[in-house]
């Protein structure tokens, strides 16, 4: 199997502008005094990129999609394991479908 010499160099120059891109996130942050409330922003950060990334999705898929980011949220939250709530929520979210749960 032979990949297109285009879909090869487009993957490349993806793969160094992510690079850059993080590389000058820490450049930029290391120049950037940690102040308490700097360090109380990324702190929230990672909690609000899933959210901003999880609500549409769920808004969009119905109940099924919220029964299990609910019950991944659960887990999470009474276990401390984020492997685990997503292999559950995936798991919830499967059985759900399977089941005609579609509302």
């Amino acid at each position: 199997m032979s990949a297109e010499p285009m879909a090869v160099i487009a993957i490349f120059a993806i793969a160094a502008m992510n690079y850059l891109m993080r590389a000058a996130g820490f450049y930029v942050m290391a120049h950037v005094p940690l102040t308490q409330r700097t360090r109380r922003m990324l702190e929230a950060l990672p909690g609000s990129i899933v959210a901003a990334t999880v609500l549409p999705i769920v808004a969009r898929s119905g109940a099924a999609a919220a029964v299990a980011v609910s019950v991944a949220a659960l887990v999470m939250i009474m276990r401390g394991n984020s492997f685990l709530a997503v292999a559950v929520g995936v798991a919830a979210a499967a059985l759900l479908r399977v089941s005609g749960f579609m509302l």
